[in-house]
């Protein structure tokens, strides 16, 4: 069964409460996360500017074998300095539930679509490989999702994050969602599982046999609240997919 591999230890990881890492801990592990045989490092978010910034441009000058990509939020501005980073995919995050869109950002889905449209745009026109996030599409409307993946597809973006932001999918329920979208959208389906009720890993590996062709995994399954999949635990459960 054919998947890659996003590491996010650096993005995401570093969000678990009480962890900062320092310039040299972010190289070094870089490299050791590289020499994994990941598809794919996402380095941090340029945006953020100083150390942050710094770090991400850092490990784009290391040579390393896999692609090394940036977050950003759905502003040409956050694009701008991820792209002075040298990397070589901008990850551009749309918030995909209507309680992220109206409460977060005070906006409606039409504005969404037309600021994604934008910053691919902007991505392509300067040659930028591009891999779009579905933030929070585990509470999001599967007509909005369908619409958020068929624009991106018409725009030759085929590599799509469905994150379960809060975690709270069930390796059945993931299974069911990610087998719809990928037989419904001629898309490239990756998994962004977090561990709030323990479920990372289960989803993960249920996402995969559902037929996502990227995962996102943390070392150690660190990131923010309860964190992410753990790579090692992936990896030992394949042989269940």
């Amino acid at each position: 069964m054919s998947y890659k591999i996003v590491d996010t230890t650096l993005r995401d990881g570093e969000q678990r409460p009480g962890l900062s890492f320092n310039m040299n801990q972010k190289l070094n592990l870089a490299k050791y996360i590289d020499s994994l045989g990941v598809y794919q490092i996402e380095a941090g978010v340029p945006a953020m500017k100083g150390e942050e910034k710094e770090s991400v441009w850092q490990i784009c000058q290391l040579g390393l074998n896999c692609k090394v990509s940036a977050w950003n939020r759905l502003s040409v501005g956050d694009i701008k300095e991820s792209m002075e980073c040298g990397v070589d995919i901008i990850h551009i995050s749309a918030p995909a539930s209507r309680i992220q869109i109206s409460k977060k950002l005070k906006r409606d889905e039409n504005w969404v679509l037309d600021k994604l449209k934008e910053c691919i745009f902007y991505c392509l026109e300067r040659n930028f490989q591009v891999s779009i996030g579905l933030e929070d599409a585990s509470r999001a409307e599967e007509n909005f999702l369908i619409s958020l993946c068929d624009l991106a597809n018409s725009m030759k973006v085929r590599q799509i994050r469905y994150a379960d932001t809060v975690g709270i999918l069930t390796p059945k329920k993931t299974y069911e969602i990610i087998k719809g979208l990928t037989e419904g959208t001629n898309i490239d389906l990756e998994f962004h599982g977090h561990n709030d009720f323990g479920m990372a890993e289960a989803n993960t590996l249920a996402s995969i046999a559902a037929g996502a062709k990227y995962v996102d995994c943390t070392l150690n399954g660190i990131g923010e609240r309860s964190g992410n999949c753990d790579y090692n635990k992936l990896i030992l459960n394949m042989d269940l997919v």
